[in-house]
């Protein structure tokens, strides 16, 4: 309890003598935390995990290659359903 009366103590002798640099250092820390509690940081994040990096190039199927889908155009890696529901 005694170190919030020194913080406190702190603030309004901060606020007392410079106001300016008083709010520039509460809106720097402001701006440090808000990503941290946003939700459009989990949804970008969620986003990123699912786009590959690396796109598929079209190739040919000509049957022996099990790993490469048989149209570029096919459903492949996870889906996006959940951003579509927001």
């Amino acid at each position: 309890m005694a170190a919030l009366g020194k913080i406190g103590a702190f603030l309004k002798n901060a606020w007392a003598k410079e106001p300016v640099i008083t709010v520039s250092c509460a809106i720097g820390i402001v701006a440090t935390m808000l990503p941290l509690l946003s939700p459009y940081t989990k949804y970008s994040g969620m986003i990123n995990q699912a786009t590959p990096y690396v796109y598929p190039v079209p190739v040919r199927d000509d049957g022996n290659m099990p790993d490469i889908p048989s149209h570029p155009c096919s459903e492949e890696g996870p889906s996006l359903e959940w951003l579509k529901k927001l």
